[in-house]
């Protein structure tokens, strides 16, 4: 999945894909999602995130994430990482499988670093974005005490099984998928 907005920062581009890897969480097999960010063409993020689904929920459980940050094509720090069950960090849900307008719940918990929320503001939203027009979509709001400035809504859509829009509720920047490629090794969770 690519996604692309222009930002104060510069225009940047998140690339996410799916290889098929795993990794052990607390006895758990997480499966990989590698997010590559781009702003204006140069690497600054480089994440895998850690993401099983349980097997009668369909909730998705995220377990952590390893993060390398770049400043000038040169590694700077791994800020923002954590893993589930290391220095009291905490598995958090990445998304439901099944949502009701006015659920809550942590995505993700390590005291301090790593504290994001995410409350259900709409279900049954049709989004329209420059890649085409999505019904049936969840509309949430992302947001975190460790940050002000971090509020979002997020609109995931059955049709690609992942967001599609991303709107910062301060700085008024949209981030919209522009393209998604499904292959054996790139299956999206639904």
């Amino acid at each position: 999945m690519v996604y692309e907005a222009q930002t104060e920062d510069g225009f940047e581009r998140i690339e996410i894909m799916v290889p098929g890897w795993t990794r052990e969480v607390m006895g758990v097999e997480a499966l990989v999602f590698w997010d590559r960010v781009y702003l204006d063409g140069e690497l600054i993020e480089d994440t895998r995130d850690y993401l099983a689904q349980h097997k009668k929920t369909g909730d998705v459980w995220y377990f952590g994430e390893h993060v390398d940050n770049y400043e000038d094509g040169k590694l700077k720090d791994h800020a923002g990482a954590w893993i589930a069950g290391i220095d009291g960090a905490k598995p958090g849900i990445w998304i439901k499988g099944n949502h009701k307008v006015g659920d809550s719940y942590r995505q993700e918990y390590y005291k301090g670093e790593a504290e994001d929320m995410r409350d259900i503001v709409a279900v049954g939203e049709t989004v329209t974005t420059k890649l085409g027009t999505y019904t049936d979509c969840i509309k949430m709001y992302d947001w975190t005490p460790l940050d002000p400035e971090s509020k979002e809504h997020k609109y995931y859509c059955p049709e690609v099984g992942g967001m599609v829009l991303e709107e910062h509720l301060v700085h008024g920047e949209r981030l919209e998928l522009i393209d998604v490629k499904m292959g054996v090794n790139n299956a999206m969770l639904r």
